[in-house]
């Protein structure tokens, strides 16, 4: 008798229910929120220690938009793009006071525009209003640091094109035909290196002036966390 029963839920879910009821196009928002990411600040240097030291900025939260195009009853493609920022207080940063070497608190971090392509399929026991999709793709990630020590800043004068790859479940409630919320899990380990400039060779701080043992420098930035993502989609 269960299996009867289990048999009829998956010819249901699979042939009965049109998926979204017909809609081809779908535009969604969503709010994500990423564990962790690392700022390298020695990428280049030879000591093992040092280059892989960095500056841990946790609990990251953002925002996104994505477009997709249902192939066909299972199969549907999505182009999605973001934008993330996230600074921290308190990063060390060597400079000189005349002869002596001194330690000043900088606002550390980056931001970054990830671009992906993803296909993504509908699992067969989603239902007409629960929908469980599985999908992953390719993604570029175009990036910037971001660092100010009083009134200077930097400017990133050099970056490397980065890409790789993202994989992703979630689940669709359809509250009516044409609007659903999304909730899931993405899974992505971007990086990407960065030349940077100060926008001067010192800096007034608590009455001395500090001066950057470096006009330029390098640094090597990982987003390695678990993104969770929650969106509203309109569906047409």
């Amino acid at each position: 008798m269960i299996k009867k029963l289990i048999l009829v839920f998956f010819i249901i879910s699979t042939s009965t229910f049109s998926q979204y009821n017909g809609s081809k196009f779908s535009f969604g928002v969503n709010t994500l929120y990423t564990t962790t990411s690392k700022v390298f600040l020695f990428p280049n240097s030879s000591d093992e220690i040092l280059r892989n030291t960095s500056n841990d900025i946790d609990n990251i939260f953002d925002y996104g938009a994505e477009f997709r195009y249902r192939f066909s009853e299972d199969i549907i493609l999505g182009l999605n793009v973001e934008y993330m920022r996230a600074t921290q207080t308190g990063t060390n940063i060597t400079g000189f006071a005349g002869n002596s070497t001194v330690s000043i608190k900088a606002e550390d971090g980056f931001e970054v525009i990830p671009v992906e392509l993803s296909v993504y399929y509908v699992l067969p026991f989603s239902t007409e209003h629960f929908k469980f999709l599985m999908g992953g793709g390719g993604a570029a990630y175009f990036g910037n640091h971001i660092r100010k020590i009083g009134t200077v800043k930097v400017n990133n004068i050099s970056r490397d094109f980065a890409y790789g790859i993202q994989v992703s479940v979630s689940m669709e409630y359809l509250i009516m035909s044409h609007l659903s919320i999304q909730a899931g899990l993405k899974f992505r380990d971007p990086e990407f290196r960065v030349t940077s400039q100060y926008t001067s060779k010192s800096v007034l701080v608590g009455g001395k002036i500090i001066t950057f043992p470096q006009d330029r420098f390098n640094s090597r930035i990982n987003i390695d966390g678990i993104t969770f993502m929650l969106g509203v989609y309109y569906n047409f």
